[in-house]
Parts: C-alpha cells; sequence; structure tokens
C-alpha cells in the first residue's frame, strides 16, 4: 500500500521534474539536495524513484489484467465443457509453456516499437497460462457440486451456471495468482527496460536507472543500489501479499 500511494502522490512527493536535466550535477552522490544521488545527466534519482514506481505499477496491473481476462476465459470453458474443448485449450496452454517466455517477449518486443502499452500487451499475452489451469481445475471440481446440479436441473444456462455459481466460487486461487503476476511482471519489465527494449527514455524507469548504474558502477553505485531496493521491496512486498491471501482464502490451511 505505501508504494502504491508513493506511486500515486509523485507529482506531490518528487523533490525534482525527474526529467530536468542539469549538466553541473552529473552523478552527484547522495546529499541533502539530492538525497539518491543524481544520474549521469544530472537528474534526481529520488524523483525518477518515485515516478518509476508509477510505471511499474502500472506495467504490472495492466498485465495481470490481460492475463486474468484470457486464463480466466479459456480455463472457464476448458474446466466446463472437458472433452474436446479441454482437449484443444490444454494443448495450446501446453504449446505455450514449451515456449521460454522471457525470450518470447524478447522476440516480440524487438519486432514490434518499444514502448509501454507493448510492453503491459505482451506480458498480458505471455502470462495466462497458469490462471487458465489454475480455474480449469477448479471448474472441473466445482460443477459436480449439488449446488450446480440444481441450477442445470431448474434450467439455469450454460453461461448463468458459469458467471454466476461457479466462477464466483473458483477465484481464491486466482487472487493469489494474480498478486503474484504483479511482482513477475514488474520484475520481467524492469528485466526489459535493464536492457533498452522496455520503457523508453526521457520516461523513468526502475529498469532504465539501473542500466546507467551498471555504466557507471564503479563511481556511483546509488544508481544501482536504489533502484534495486524498489524493486526488491515492490516484488517482496506482493509476494507476502500473495502468501497472506493464500492463508486467508484457503480454510484447509487453518486445520
Amino acid at each position: 500500500m505505501l508504494i502504491v500511494l508513493i506511486a500515486l502522490a509523485a507529482p506531490l512527493l518528487s523533490p525534482y521534474d525527474p526529467d530536468d536535466i542539469h549538466v553541473e550535477e552529473v552523478l552527484n552522490p547522495p546529499s541533502i539536495t539530492h538525497p539518491f544521488g543524481t544520474d549521469p545527466l544530472g537528474r534526481d534519482v529520488l524523483s525518477r524513484v518515485i515516478w518509476g514506481a508509477r510505471v511499474s505499477l502500472w506495467v504490472g496491473f495492466v498485465a495481470v489484467g490481460i492475463a486474468l481476462l484470457i486464463g480466466i476465459t479459456v480455463g472457464a470453458l476448458a474446466g466446463f465443457y472437458a472433452g474436446r474443448i479441454d482437449a484443444v485449450l490444454m494443448r495450446l496452454v501446453d504449446i505455450m509453456l514449451a515456449i521460454p517466455r522471457f525470450f518470447l517477449i524478447l522476440a516480440v518486443i524487438a519486432i514490434l516499437e518499444p514502448s509501454i502499452w507493448n510492453i503491459m500487451i505482451v506480458i498480458g499475452l505471455t502470462g495466462w497460462m497458469g490462471v487458465a489451469r489454475l480455474v480449469r481445475g477448479q471448474f472441473l471440481a466445482i460443477k459436480e457440486v449439488d449446488y450446480v446440479t440444481a441450477a442445470r436441473a431448474l434450467g439455469a444456462r450454460d453461461f448463468r451456471l458459469i458467471v454466476r455459481h461457479i466462477l464466483p466460487n473458483a477465484l481464491s486461487p486466482v487472487y493469489v495468482a494474480a498478486v503474484l503476476g504483479v511482482a513477475g511482471a514488474i520484475l520481467t519489465e524492469s528485466a526489459l527496460s535493464f536492457l533498452g527494449i522496455g520503457v523508453q527514455p526521457p520516461k523513468a524507469s526502475w529498469g532504465s536507472i539501473l542500466t546507467a548504474g551498471k555504466d557507471n558502477i564503479e563511481i556511483a553505485w546509488w544508481l544501482s543500489v536504489f533502484p534495486g531496493l524498489a524493486i526488491f521491496v515492490t516484488v517482496l512486498g506482493y509476494n507476502l501479499l500473495g502468501e497472506g491471501l493464500r492463508d486467508a482464502l484457503d480454510p484447509r490451511l487453518n486445520l
């Protein structure tokens, strides 16, 4: 929540414009005026880290939203109808899982123009398989319970059975997967930006700050430490949130 609040309040918390260049303050170490130091163009690193939180969280939320939409749809159809539909959809999932995800993202981004929207779409389109498997497993179990059988006997159509009776009871593990997926999407975006094919300058990104840190690691340690800590704390926070949600939503863990 703290990271989210920092991202939302970036215009208020940022002491400087993250894109302002000051050639007279190039690679200044942390000080009172620049608590996180400055980068090779004299830009304030603290301001860029704060604004970078917006980019990382935005990529994480949108990419996971796309993955959830596709994964829930595929998993629900496969689990509810089973048979040939299940076989075809699960083979599609197997094919997608057989392709190394990061290299697939690299290939697609190399073909398309690197931009924040392309990154979000590509991460989302390559991250839905786990959700599909989770939803399919839940549907296979829940569609056989008594209340679904009763609703079917009363004449409920397939769409109503899926949306009203089965899906709401199948989402508990999906919530956990979504939270953990945000952490994975943030790491992927940071890695792409670090390689120079992610969020493009001058937009602030934790990965792009790390790239400047790599190029100046011997004389500007702060360019690697502070954005690295931001990524570490954010990903750790979402992983712990996912673990907490799993414990809260699975009553079997409390037995």
